[in-house]
């Protein structure tokens, strides 16, 4: 699609924030009013209407695609799209060590525990760790605490949410960008942990970086998505 306005600017709408190009409001692809819940977000997604070339590039649009999502697709079936990212505790990646490389089981250790140990703590949860990539089951009360703390969240931050725990792998390093326990590059870091290892040990290959930064732009929108609802 070619560009066909000049100026996007956020506007107060009923039920929080709009962005009008050229005066108009944006709607969804389902042709739902665009309506997010801070002027921060909604500033936000205008900045990248007015960034925009002269055709649209979705990529280069995160915020709005993470709204229309929440709008969309989380707002339709909250339950259930919360379920399925819930999940993602049963097989957390920060509860598998490396079985055959001890400084890679150590390293993991270091920057992994502490994660695990703030997800202890704030869900009152234990997991069980593990070497090697075979599948261990996690206490049903873990799998429960950590779903009902995903069910808690709103449309807009399931939505959020999304990314970091698909792309990221782990459910409990998303929950603590989502509660502001650890920066997003810091999560970041923990959750590639074992790719960044390869590298260093294999060397690098072009386009699994290229990989790799694709994977972290959209890890990184969907905190900012999370930054901008606070």
């Amino acid at each position: 699609m070619k560009r066909f306005w000049k100026e996007a600017r956020a506007v107060a709408a009923d039920g929080g924030w709009t962005v009008e190009l050229d005066g108009k409001p944006l709607r969804t692809p389902a042709r739902q009013p665009l309506v997010v819940p801070t002027e921060a977000l909604a500033r936000g997604i205008a900045r990248e209407w007015n960034g925009s070339g002269e055709s649209i590039d979705p990529r280069a649009m995160p915020l709005t695609g993470l709204a229309n999502a929440a709008i969309d697709r989380v707002g339709a079936d909250p339950g259930t799209f919360a379920a399925g990212l819930a999940k993602y505790g049963e097989g957390d990646l920060l509860c598998y060590r490396a079985n055959s490389q001890e400084a890679l089981a150590q390293q993991q250790e270091r920057e992994w525990a502490p994660l695990l140990a703030w997800a202890r703590r704030r869900y009152d949860v234990d997991f069980q760790v593990t070497a090697g990539i075979t599948h261990v089951p996690q206490p049903e009360s873990t799998v429960q605490q950590l779903g009902h703390g995903v069910a808690s969240l709103d449309p807009f931050r399931l939505a959020g949410l999304s990314p970091l725990v698909t792309i990221g792998g782990s459910l409990v390093a998303a929950l603590m960008i989502v509660e502001e326990a650890i920066a997003a590059e810091d999560a970041w870091s923990a959750v590639t942990l074992d790719e960044r290892w390869q590298m260093e040990q294999w060397g690098v290959d072009e386009e699994a970086v290229t990989m790799l930064a694709n994977r972290r732009a959209d890890f990184l929108a969907g905190a900012s998505f999370l930054e901008l609802l606070a």
